[in-house]
């Protein structure tokens, strides 16, 4: 059985798998516990399985576990704590963004990962990096306006 050694949310992990082409999504649920990313279409399609893999969102549920040996990956886990939680977090918190919360986990990941890279983005560049993150609920415009908080823009 291969093994394949990645650092998650800051720390060193080795996970053993069969198959090579083994969501990451699966990994992180089953074999380390991390069920923050969430299962949603499987296809890569609704992003509520979305990591961030070296700075850039990424689909767990279309990654194979080989294609994350030896990078940083980071969950909703390693984003931040309930006493400390990342700014997105603690926007999406402020703007009540979350209604039944399955999307959430995507929405915050794709947001902190936009902040990361482009700091002042704008709605638009919201709007953009959010596209293909799907929410059933309907609270879109709650998640912008937690995107431009964190972004230190007036919603």
């Amino acid at each position: 059985m291969a093994s394949y050694r990645f650092s998650v949310n800051g720390t060193a992990r080795t996970v053993e798998s069969s198959d090579p082409d083994q969501p990451l999504l699966y990994v992180l649920r089953n074999a380390l516990g991390l069920t923050g990313t969430k299962f949603g279409c499987g296809l890569g399609q609704c992003g509520a399985c979305t990591v961030i893999i070296d700075g850039d969102a990424a689909r767990s549920c279309i990654t194979p576990i080989s294609a994350v040996a030896s990078r940083n990956v980071t969950t909703l886990e390693g984003l931040g704590t309930p006493d400390t939680p990342h700014p997105v977090q603690a926007a999406f918190i402020a703007e009540q963004a979350a209604q039944c919360g399955y999307c959430t986990n995507g929405m915050v990941m794709t947001s902190a990962a936009l902040l990361a890279r482009q700091p002042d983005a704008t709605l638009d560049d919201a709007k953009l990096a959010l596209a293909g993150n799907l929410c059933r609920c309907g609270t879109h415009h709650r998640i912008l306006r937690a995107v431009m908080r964190a972004a230190g823009r007036t919603p």
